[in-house]
């Protein structure tokens, strides 16, 4: 007998021992059920010992099924609006969430014009860019963003450096992001999901 069958065969022995004396004690005398004992857990070190592990799902793209929601944007805290869109963008909210296949949902946004700062960060804060030129470093503020030309960038910019890196993964995951600076969107056909995001959280927004 090798160690591995005698190491099986004493678990089996041990845990049918300890079912059984259960099952007397419960029946005979009406002692609670101990919650310590279950079945999967005998199992689950039998399988250990003989290298049989549970196999771990993985999402395939094509069974993916992706919904469209719109969130309204209107006086909501850009950090904490950013991170859940990134989360519904990557697909973390659902239970089959596979890391390298993208299972995120289509994320419309509205009234992105006009999202709020928290603190001082309206106009402290700094974005950088450079043109690639010796002393191309170039900055500006949320403020002139939210006040220039396209204000819908200050979050496309939040949800961009909350994704993974620069990846055709990443790039497929922020296409589907879609943001407007207003309140109309062309997406009425795909019949989106309305997200109450701000009610989710007091924190979620400022008045």
């Amino acid at each position: 007998m090798t160690v591995s069958s005698y190491l099986v065969s004493k678990v089996l022995f041990f845990n049918l021992f300890q079912y059984f004396s259960v099952e007397v004690l419960t029946r005979l005398f009406g002692v609670r059920r101990s919650r310590t004992f279950t079945a999967g857990a005998s199992l689950g070190v039998v399988n250990q010992i003989l290298g049989r592990a549970m196999k771990t799902f993985t999402a395939k793209p094509a069974d993916v099924e992706k919904k469209w929601v719109v969130i309204d944007a209107e006086g909501a805290i850009v950090g904490r609006l950013a991170a859940y869109i990134a989360t519904r963008l990557r697909g973390k909210h659902r239970p089959d969430y596979t890391p390298h296949v993208d299972t995120g949902d289509h994320v419309i946004v509205i009234n992105a014009g006009k999202v709020v700062f928290t603190g001082r960060k309206y106009q402290d804060k700094r974005y950088y860019r450079h043109t690639g030129y010796p002393g191309g470093i170039k900055e500006t503020s949320p403020r002139k963003v939210l006040e220039g030309r396209f204000p819908e960038r200050v979050l496309e910019m939040a949800v961009k450096r909350m994704l993974p890196k620069e990846s055709p993964l990443a790039r497929g995951q922020f296409a589907k992001l879609r943001v407007y600076a207003g309140t109309e969107h062309p997406h009425e056909a795909q019949n989106p999901e309305v997200v109450d995001f701000k009610s989710r959280n007091p924190k979620n927004a400022r008045s």
